[in-house]
């Protein structure tokens, strides 16, 4: 089943790439998690994947850290991989629905906000279990289903109203319950999924949505609209959200939850490490 507009999403972070830096906080934010998690794994990744790297957050945050001495860099936008070249690291243009390396190339595989746009996910765990060498450690984060609860309610609600009806803004969310499951059926070794909230504060909900579209997060479902929202439906649900959600200070809130799946690629004969994070649900916290 095809979800997402692969296109569009490549489309998207080829747009966002020219003007990434004041919009990706929370990629950078979410990698310094990754990492931090990465950190408490004590052996060495002699070669590491960054599979959606988006400007390199992955290889800023790392700088030594983590046991990685070689990071490549991929992203389905060349655009960005571009962008993610200007950390040092060597980057090239892949999907992460084809990705196109040997079997057991890599120590490591990482990957930061960007397999939640990924139409066939169990089948691009299964590309990473088969990228990985034997004992290899996959740690990755996604958005998960409650991601923006706030601004889908009043969009939706703005639609009904206006339009008397929905349309497909939002994409498919992958849930925390089903992902540990996921990993097993890629064939993983002590799979984990876990999940933080990530709440961030905005002064309007029209930045947010500048925010979203400077960082290539906007609509890519393959039955989306193809014609601009309406004016009147937009100015209603910028309304909703302020009235419905605004906090005593006036500022609205943006709810992104970030589920975070760590694994290891099966090792015949050899004892498995335990997992990074291994049976912990982080609290939230504000950014």
């Amino acid at each position: 089943m095809t979800v997402f507009n692969r296109r569009a999403v490549r489309r998207h972070r080829d747009r966002a790439a020219a003007n990434l830096a004041p919009h990706d906080f929370l990629f950078a934010e979410t990698a310094e998690r990754l990492v931090d998690r990465l950190d408490d794994v004590k052996r060495a990744f002699p070669l590491a994947l960054d599979a959606g790297c988006h400007g390199g957050e992955l290889s800023r945050a790392l700088q030594g850290r983590g046991g990685v001495e070689t990071l490549v860099a991929a992203d389905l936008s060349p655009n960005m991989a571009k962008l993610a070249g200007q950390t040092g690291a060597p980057t090239l243009a892949a999907d992460e629905e084809a990705l196109p390396f040997a079997a057991a190339s890599f120590d490591l595989v990482l990957s930061n906000l960007s397999l939640h746009w990924v139409n066939d996910l169990p089948g691009a765990l299964v590309q990473i279990r088969q990228a990985l060498k034997p004992d290899g450690l996959v740690l990755a984060s996604m958005l998960g289903g409650a991601t923006l609860h706030e601004l889908r309610a009043a969009l939706y609600e703005a639609e009904i109203e206006i339009e008397g009806g929905l349309s497909p803004r939002f994409s498919p969310l992958a849930d925390v319950r089903d992902l540990g499951n996921l990993l097993q059926r890629a064939g993983f070794a002590l799979p984990v999924a876990d999940f933080e909230t990530i709440t961030v504060s905005y002064e309007n909900p029209l930045k947010l949505l500048r925010d979203l579209r400077g960082m290539g997060e906007t609509n890519a479902n393959s039955e989306r609209r193809v014609n601009f929202s309406r004016r009147a439906t937009l100015f209603k649900a910028m309304e909703i959200y302020m009235d419905r959600f605004a906090g005593p200070d006036g500022r609205l809130p943006a709810t992104f939850e970030v589920i975070t799946l760590t694994a290891w690629a099966p090792a015949p004969d050899q004892p498995q490490p335990m997992a990074p994070g291994s049976g912990a649900t982080p609290l939230g916290e504000a950014i």
